[in-house]
């Protein structure tokens, strides 16, 4: 019996990793206690990490700044671990110090590790400090030997994304620039592919003749209080639809790419956008939750949806005909993450009336797009016992169930170890960011009014006749099998 060879992973060369916005809630959150865990897990090379901001910290107050972030977000046993090795990595430099203080910082840190090193400077910063965060790049030398990491938004139409991609070719060859999106570097993203084109049984059936419509559904709980000054000026749509939903729906909606490598994956994404249809208002409910107008700062007129739902349509022979429905919004009932994939029903059934054919709707395949990575495939069966009633079942799959769980990268974390081995998969190209905003160019010049909903409902009434006649998965009728 023949053993499956893991492929090595790839090990990144000696880096400085320069965290522009090196105190802000990203980094506490997420970037920080993520290079921790790489770092615990032996996924970070030999390296030194300057943070960058306007607080006027040295070295020592950043590393306490950084323990209490890690303290409250990152893995204890990574902190229990690993924390004073980790602490001696960890430098920083106020942003007034300039470029040639940024400069001096960043080339003391390269010697630190033999002078050979690669950059990796990471902005996370206010969408409007983007363009002072790479001048001061371009100013101090440092961009040889460097890729750069840009957060989203990518602009906030196709013209002002077009100006940022201008802006940071000016100063990066393309194969230099990752522009996030964490979305696709979740686990349960990739098992989409990994569930397409390593099975035979459903890359078959992967089409309009045996699919229905498609929903991508992230609902999410939380307000917009602590990020209102950003939320007021962009929307859900913008921020949530345009860089994230859009992406996963091309990570579903792909041709097989001809290779397992980052140009062949790109270029069957691009696909997707350039044959998507630009959005038609019409088909489109925007939402705002009451309440929303009298949080300080927001304009007590203001028309900025924090809730979206609209239909989406691929014009190619796999997907035409078969509408993708795509929801987001803040204070909605749930939070959750969700592929939902309808398929046909059969053309006539052979089931006498009460069996329960039908009634609890088509068959199912949903992916969970949480980091408890799960997916269900639901169908119908014959219930035990006399006569033909049948019930709806489900087979379903959970990652804490394959013994693996404790190997999962958060998506961050997978994301940052992709930029420091190169490697473009999981990252949007300049050409598809522009696609996305000029197929969105009709529904931002003419925007259908916001309608008000009630904080902890699933969103205005109007998305139901959206999807009429068929209905919104979440929330589920029956909930996801429980972890034991």
């Amino acid at each position: 019996m023949s053993q499956t060879v893991v492929p090595p992973v790839p090990s990144p060369d000696p880096h400085v990793i320069v965290l522009f916005g090196g105190t802000g809630d990203l980094a506490r959150r997420k970037l920080l206690p993520g290079l921790l865990h790489l770092f615990h897990a032996g996924l970070l090379p030999e390296c030194r990490i300057v943070g960058v901001s306007l607080d006027p910290l040295d070295d020592a107050a950043y590393r306490k700044l950084t323990r209490e972030a890690c303290v409250e977000f990152a893995r204890q046993e990574a902190v229990r671990r690993h924390w004073p090795a980790f602490a001696r990595l960890l430098h920083h430099v106020p942003l007034h110090v300039g470029a040639e203080g940024l400069a001096d910082a960043v080339r003391r840190a390269e010697q630190r590790l033999g002078g050979a090193a690669r950059r990796l400077h990471y902005v996370s910063t206010p969408p409007s400090a983007g363009p002072q965060v790479l001048r001061a790049i371009g100013e101090a030398g440092l961009v040889d030997q460097s890729r750069v990491v840009m957060e989203k938004p990518f602009g906030t139409d196709l013209a002002s994304a077009r100006q940022l991609n201008a802006r940071v070719q000016e100063l990066f060859d393309p194969d230099q620039v990752f522009q996030i999106d964490h979305f696709l570097g979740k686990e349960a993203a990739l098992n989409i592919l990994a569930f397409r084109f390593a099975n035979g049984l459903f890359e078959p059936i992967w089409n309009r003749d045996h699919i229905d419509h498609v929903q991508i559904d992230v609902p999410e709980t939380l307000g917009v209080e602590e990020r209102v000054g950003f939320y007021e000026g962009t929307g859900a749509y913008r921020d949530m639809v345009v860089t994230h939903l859009l992406q996963v729906l091309a990570f579903m909606a792909m041709e097989p790419p001809t290779a397992l490598d980052p140009q062949s994956i790109t270029e069957e994404k691009n696909k997707v956008f350039r044959s998507l249809r630009p959005i038609d208002p019409r088909q489109v409910v925007r939402g705002q939750y009451r309440g929303y107008r009298r949080i300080r700062g927001v304009d007590p007129r203001s028309d900025t949806e924090t809730f979206v739902a609209l239909r989406c349509e691929i014009d190619n022979w796999r997907w035409a005909g078969v509408p993708f429905f795509l929801r987001t919004g803040k204070r909605l009932a749930e939070g959750a993450r969700i592929i939902s994939i309808a398929f046909r029903e059969p053309p006539k059934s052979m089931f006498p009336d009460g069996s329960g054919v039908g009634s609890q709707g088509p068959d199912h395949l949903t992916f969970d797009l949480a980091d408890a990575s799960r997916l269900s495939l639901s169908f119908y069966g014959k219930r035990p016992g006399t006569g033909m009633v049948l019930d709806k079942l489900s087979l379903q799959f959970a990652l804490h169930e394959t013994g693996h769980a404790g190997d999962i990268l958060e998506a961050y974390e997978r994301l940052i170890h992709d930029v420091m081995v190169g490697d473009h998969t999981l990252f949007p190209t300049a050409e598809g960011i522009e696609r996305r905003w000029e197929v969105s160019a009709p529904l931002l010049e003419a925007p259908p009014p916001v309608q008000p909903y009630a904080p902890g409902s699933w969103g205005p009434a109007a998305m139901h006749a959206l999807v009429a006649p068929r209905t919104w998965r979440l929330p589920f009728e029956r909930r996801w099998r429980e972890v034991g």
